[in-house]
């Protein structure tokens, strides 16, 4: 990204990161070490780097805020009766949280509801849902399996 580029991001970011809500994700973990919080604003960066590399026309306000509110469930789903199929209901929690405690537009909601396509059957309506989408499982492989490839790499 370039500076003008990661200065948009930053203040995108920052608008939701200064509301004590949003910092509860701090509290869950969601892959391996890597809390909500964390994973979330990976997907956020990495969606808005895919999108400036490939001068993708988004809306790059919905693009991040949709991002980081994607796992806006607010909970532990490693202790959850939902156990296996947290993957099929969180979207649908996180949305219920994210519009009770924020504005949304109609992109931000489509990337909360739809980022676990294709375990959810509706397919994404706008290019930042595809997009975050995309991230969000290269994120989540990252986080999954990256420790397991590093100690590999390190111990060969």
């Amino acid at each position: 990204m370039t500076q003008e580029q990661m200065i948009a991001f930053n203040d995108y970011m920052d608008e939701l990161l200064a509301d004590e809500k949003i910092k509860q994700m701090s509290e869950f973990i969601q892959h391996g070490d890597t809390t909500c919080l964390m994973h979330c604003k990976a997907v956020a960066y990495e969606s808005a780097v895919l999108a400036y590399k490939f001068n993708i026309k988004v809306d790059m306000k919905s693009l991040i805020r949709g991002a980081l509110l994607h796992d806006y469930f607010l909970y532990d789903w490693h202790d959850q009766k939902l156990g296996s199929f947290h993957g099929f209901y969180h979207p649908g929690i996180a949305l219920r949280n994210a519009m009770r405690d924020y504005d949304l537009t109609e992109i931000e909601i489509d990337i909360i509801r739809k980022h676990m396509f294709p375990l959810t059957i509706y397919p994404p309506k706008y290019r930042e849902t595809i997009i975050v989408c995309l991230m969000d499982k290269y994120c989540s492989l990252r986080e999954v399996f990256g420790k397991l490839f590093r100690k590999k790499l390190c111990n060969a």
